[in-house]
Formats: C-alpha cells, sequence, structure tokens
C-alpha cells in the first residue's frame, strides 16, 4: 500500500467517525457512498479489526474505531 492511498484511507476513516453517517461523510470527502463505504471496509481488512458496528438505523465506532480515531 503506498502512502496515497494510506493517507485516502484515513482520511475517509476520520471523515466516516467524525459525521458517524456514511452519506454525509462522502459529501465531505466529494465522494459517492459505494467507493467510500468500499474504502472503509478495505481499511479493515488491512488492519485486521472492525472500525464501524453497521446497521440500517445506526452508524457506530467499535472500541478498535475508538482507539484508531
Amino acid at each position: 500500500m503506498d502512502t496515497g492511498t494510506e493517507l485516502r484511507h484515513l482520511r475517509y476513516f476520520v471523515a466516516v467517525a467524525e459525521e458517524l453517517n456514511f452519506r454525509r461523510a462522502a459529501e465531505r470527502v466529494h465522494i459517492d457512498q459505494a467507493p467510500l463505504s468500499r474504502t472503509v471496509r478495505d481499511l479493515e481488512s488491512k488492519l485486521g479489526v472492525v472500525l464501524f458496528e453497521r446497521s440500517s438505523r445506526k452508524l457506530v465506532l467499535t472500541p478498535s474505531g475508538e482507539k484508531a480515531t
């Protein structure tokens, strides 16, 4: 993973963590929601942790996500 990719992953994670909403975070970083979600899942996979608990109505940081913020 190159530095540009790492920074993008982290920037997207921070936006989602601060907004606790993928749609608003996507608007904030000027991309569509689907690629944002994929990028965050990719980051979770690379780190080997789940950063967010997702449900249809709620998005919250996991303890691992809290530590990352």
